[in-house]
């Protein structure tokens, strides 16, 4: 946790300024500012920016063992969040990157590389935010007789670096528990390496929750409505809206163990707020885009009005960073697309949990095992089934053999689609791929993964299903019940059109009400189908069933599945290699996956043994892995 001195770290904001700031500061690069260069507005305005380039630009990024930081740092969690949660596999090779293998098969320890990469990521983030808010302080005189949007320019800059640090330190809770260092602005100003312990004098966790919440609580009232002509940043609904996700992981059971309260009730007022008054950084009222397919189609997906906060991206300048949010080739295709190295490939539970019965609804008994998986490897070659019903957001999320992928094509085998189908199965990444469209006839140096539409750290659905959770767990089932249904309906507006040489076997369904409409699309890929939740027989438990299963696959390959199953206390049921647990399911295809038990202590990751070295006895391991 080193200090970062902001005259020897200006590089990184010109690396960032086109990446998660593209849309209010472009920059020219330079080697090093001094200080007092930055000690003025404008100097302001270059730190937030190196601020917001801690999305996907972290400040510790090595310069050897790039790719490991990538996959173990990155902001969207895929690593965690899906390969861990049972929605993707690692892909790859077998032997490709060592320290993921192990957290995909559950064998970690404290000593693996890719914590370290993503404490560091915390920590860089919330240095900066440090820096920044200090400097303002010593200028808060000045800063505050210039004029703002709604506040002066002081405090919309301390509003903004409270957010991210709020951000950030959620992020670290997310992986970490609760019981993580808070450095504030005294710490910070104290020491080039402050040393915060996460115990106090009597041994005892100190949890962080509510110093968390108090800088979100902070940048929800500071921070302006909107940012019209600068809308990579945050405003104010997205500070509401991570304060509470915040309420809700602080709210959940875990396992006993990370100093949770019942904060269920706040977090639904939070939400209530912001689903009254809540709009985009530019001005447009909060509402699901028309299309789910459109939320990650460069050019439209930006600006629907689903955005709540986003990492702005845009394929221009000669950095991998500026245009893939995870890296250079990670979340990539093979070589069908351009180089990749054939990581992050959906699992065969997710590709399956797509499945629904006549009526359009999700298999929440999970028997959506018991049958044929929707594709099969024959030998080597991929036979995919385009009859089974499936919900139409199955071929948004991931590539299927015979199904259109983009305009690419149609893949009919794995060669240059699937580096190695016995290691990660027959399904490859999609959402954050760009359209050969996008790429064509680009001049600058891009990677199998760069892409031009912004990656949603969090969007309307997914506030729709926070407002159905806080909802079931306050007893207001129905309103439950309304919200995810609305995501549902939206999900029956697209699909993946068969091209024009060749039809599919089998046309698709959507609804308008509570039953499956009649009204076919001859056109489809598949057979899609997709039905709204009926009031009958609607109760607490099918409630939560419905709402945890749609948060899957509305979010699915987005980063969010492990965490929640961790926070619900279900992670043993839904991993685990007995019933009908995704190891128990995946081992079916991947023999990888035989011998292995999902561990009694993994509700967080373990701090990375090399910081608790560092910290000499200040630092002690949280109460999972103690």
């Amino acid at each position: 946790m080193k200090k970062q001195f902001i005259y020897a770290a200006m590089l990184a904001v010109a690396m960032g300024a086109t990446t998660s700031c593209s849309d209010f500061l472009e920059m020219d690069p330079v080697g090093s500012v001094s200080q007092a260069t930055l000690s003025n507005p404008e100097g302001i305005n270059y730190q937030l920016t190196w601020l917001y380039s801690s999305l996907n630009a972290p400040g510790q990024v090595p310069t050897s063992g790039y790719s490991s930081f990538y996959f173990g740092g990155a902001i969207t969690n895929y690593t965690y969040g899906d390969c861990m949660g049972g929605d993707a596999n690692k892909g790859s090779t077998a032997a490709d990157q060592s320290d993921f293998t192990m957290l995909e098969q559950y064998t970690l320890t404290a000593g693996n590389g890719y914590l370290n990469y993503k404490w560091q990521a915390v920590y860089d983030a919330v240095s900066r935010a440090n820096n920044i808010m200090s400097t303002a302080n010593a200028m808060q005189e000045e800063l505050s007789a210039l004029p703002g949007q709604e506040k002066d320019f002081y405090t919309e800059t301390i509003a903004q670096c409270r957010f991210i640090k709020g951000f950030y330190m959620l992020d670290g809770i997310k992986n970490f528990g609760a019981a993580i260092p808070y450095i504030t602005i005294e710490d910070y100003e104290s020491s080039v390496n402050p040393q915060v312990s996460n115990v106090d004098e009597g041994g005892n966790y100190i949890y962080v929750w509510d110093q968390v919440a108090e800088d979100l609580k902070f940048a929800y009232e500071n921070l302006p409505d909107t940012w019209p002509t600068e809308s990579g940043r945050a405003n104010k609904w997205a500070a509401g809206a991570f304060l509470a996700k915040l309420y809700m992981f602080q709210s959940s059971p875990y396992n006993g163990k990370n100093g949770t309260s019942n904060k269920w009730n706040d977090a639904k007022r939070v939400i209530e707020e912001v689903l009254a008054g809540g709009k985009d950084s530019r001005g447009t009222t909060y509402r699901l885009a028309d299309n789910y397919e459109t939320l990650y189609t460069a050019g439209i997906s930006d600006w629907t009005g689903e955005s709540i906060f986003d990492v702005q991206l845009a394929i221009s300048g000669t950095q991998t960073w500026t245009n893939a949010i995870n890296g250079s080739s990670h979340v990539s295709l093979y070589g069908a697309i351009g180089a990749g190295w054939g990581f992050f490939q959906p699992s065969y539970d997710l590709a399956n949990a797509h499945k629904v019965d006549a009526n359009g609804l999700p298999m929440l008994d999970k028997s959506y095992q018991n049958s044929a998986s929707v594709t099969v490897m024959d030998g080597v070659n991929p036979v995919t089934d385009l009859t089974i019903y499936t919900d139409p957001r199955l071929d948004v999320t991931m590539g299927r053999f015979s199904v259109p992928y983009m305009d690419w094509g149609i893949p009919r085998r794995t060669d240059g689609w699937v580096r190695d189908v016995a290691n990660g199965g027959p399904f490859f990444p999609k959402k954050q791929l760009p359209r050969s469209a996008d790429k064509g006839g680009l001049s600058v140096s891009t990677s199998g993964g760069s892409t031009a539409a912004n990656f949603h750290l969090m969007r309307v659905a997914e506030l729709y299903l926070m407002y159905a959770e806080v909802c079931i767990e306050t007893g207001e089932l129905e309103k439950a019940r309304e919200y995810i249904n609305k995501v549902r309906a939206r999900a029956a507006n697209g699909y993946i059109m068969a091209t024009d040489d060749e039809m599919a076997p089998a046309s698709s369904s959507y609804v308008l009400d509570d039953k499956v409409n009649g009204t076919t699309k001859p056109d489809a890929a598949a057979n899609y189908r997709i039905g709204l939740y009926p009031a009958e027989g609607w109760n607490a438990d099918k409630a939560t069933k419905a709402l945890r299963f749609e948060r899957r696959l509305e979010l699915a390959m987005e980063g969010h599945r492990w965490y929640d199953l961790t926070r619900w206390n279900a992670v043993q049921e839904e991993l685990g290699a007995s019933g009908t647990g995704f190891l128990n399911y995946e081992r079916n295809f991947l023999s990888k996956y035989g011998n292995i038990l999902y561990p009694a202590n993994l509700y967080t990751l373990p701090i990375p043994n090399d910081e608790i070295v560092t910290m000499e006895g200040l630092l002690v391991q949280n109460e999972n892995w103690k």
